[in-house]
């Protein structure tokens, strides 16, 4: 953490701080919604609907492996930002080190628990007969390269953990870059169809975290890998996984809701899990923008907890501001083109209908959903594991009972507004939450609650 990075911690103006923490993040979350929406445009043009249906069904496969990342790199980059705040270095280092190769450790678990049961993972995924065989040899390349998929979230979260915004960025910005290269590559030049597409993701991870760990091991002035500085102790284990196992859990949490989500539009053909797979990534462009700009502040947040409490209610009420004229300028512009969106990745009428359906009905929950993502980086920021814990379950919680309910009330329709009704829930809860702990984490905070 250089000398400008700690200007913004501690005394920039609000609006600069935000800005400086969160706009990179935003740009690299961005960025990183738009090779995933590529990767569905890129096995689009070959007009074979079941890769399309493989590409949904992998969500929650994904969404696990990236949760293990977090487990280390958010419970490892929040601690990191409060030792900062505290100016414990040496403890940073330890940190630091214990999360690059304690990622490494978890993505050969993975490996060796996955490839024998690779078979069941496809079935579990919900795969149809036309579609099995994409969804295996995506999950295959998953399961191979989770190792550097693991490492590139856990580092992202370290690097951006000290302060260093740009360079996480840059790293996501890399990563994206050599995804969407080598995804033209393996689709209209060798002709890989889905094994390419994943081979593509998992190369880019491996680019990016080569990026960050040069970063961490030479330009950082507190982070590293070096095995030195390998430490493993009750308070660092506590402090990591207090925050890490929340974020795990409302990872799978997603993935297995994601799972549930495709097993109820199955019974719609596989028309309506293809229009679910393409709507779901168009609403991760704005979604990310809102998680990126409340990812991006939880840093400034853990911070200012240890160092200035009323700097840290400055920057929360600020952002909830930014959340909600963000969300009604995309909300907006959805509504006005969502035909034309859809339609860039399919000419089936019948998809193109359900698929803006969904992103009508969906973009509806855009502001609580952002606001509901500020409420967990609060939490984590704090550590406040149980609330972090709380907001991990419960919107799968209750999408589940909701969604059983309203697919045998509406059918099609009900199954959509579900995920709308999970989203109220989840932010009424955390709301009610960041009321009670109001006066545990400062006085302050009363002027954003009330």
């Amino acid at each position: 953490m250089d000398a400008e990075n700690l200007h913004y911690f501690e005394k920039a103006p609000i609006a600069k701080a935000v800005a400086h923490f969160a706009i990179p993040m935003m740009l690299g979350t961005s960025m990183s919604v738009i090779y995933s929406i590529l990767n569905a445009y890129f096995l689009g043009t070959l007009g074979n609907t079941a890769m399309l249906t493989a590409l949904a069904l992998t969500l929650p496969l994904f969404a696990v492996i990236m949760s293990l990342g977090n487990l280390i790199g958010i419970g490892g980059g929040t601690f990191i930002s409060r030792l900062l705040g505290e100016k414990k270095y040496e403890d940073v280092k330890h940190v630091s080190s214990f999360a690059f190769y304690s990622s490494l450790v978890l993505g050969l678990i993975v490996i060796a628990a996955g490839l024998p049961l690779i078979d069941s993972i496809v079935h579990g995924l919900g795969a149809t007969p036309d579609s099995f065989g994409f969804t295996n040899d995506y999950v295959l390349m998953m399961l191979i390269g989770s190792p550097f998929v693991i490492l590139f979230f856990t580092l992202e979260n370290i690097v951006r953990s000290e302060g260093a915004a740009i360079t996480s960025m840059v790293g996501m910005m890399l990563s994206v870059v050599v995804n969407i290269v080598l995804d033209a590559l393996v689709i209209f030049v060798l002709h890989w169809g889905v094994i390419g597409v994943a081979s593509a993701t998992v190369v880019s991870n491996l680019v990016a975290s080569a990026f960050y760990a040069f970063h961490m091991g030479v330009r950082s002035q507190f982070l590293t890998v070096s095995f030195n500085w390998f430490k493993v102790n009750k308070e660092m284990i506590s402090n990591v996984l207090k925050i890490g196992i929340p974020v795990f859990i409302m990872s799978v949490f997603l993935g297995a809701m994601s799972l549930i989500f495709n097993h109820f539009l199955v019974e719609y053909g596989d028309q309506a899990v293809a229009a679910y797979g393409i709507s779901s990534r168009l609403l991760q462009f704005p979604e990310f923008i809102l998680m990126g700009l409340c990812e991006g502040v939880v840093p400034l947040i853990a911070f200012t907890f240890t160092a200035n409490r009323l700097r840290m209610k400055q920057t929360i009420g600020f952002t909830i501001k930014s959340i909600a004229v963000l969300a009604v300028l995309f909300g907006v512009l959805v509504y006005l083109i969502s035909d034309h969106l859809i339609g860039l990745f399919t000419n089936d009428p019948l998809l193109i209908e359900m698929g803006s359906y969904i992103l009508h009905v969906t973009f509806l929950s855009l502001f609580i959903s952002g606001a509901t993502t500020l409420f967990t980086g609060i939490f984590q920021a704090t550590a406040q594991g149980t609330a972090a814990l709380v907001m991990s379950v419960i919107q799968g919680v209750t999408l589940i009972p909701v969604l059983y309910i309203a697919n045998r009330m509406n059918g099609f329709h009900g199954v959509v507004w579900s995920l709308v009704i999970a989203d109220a829930a989840a932010f009424l809860v955390g709301a009610l939450m960041l009321f009670v702990l109001r006066n545990k984490l400062q006085p302050e905070l009363e002027a954003f609650v009330h």
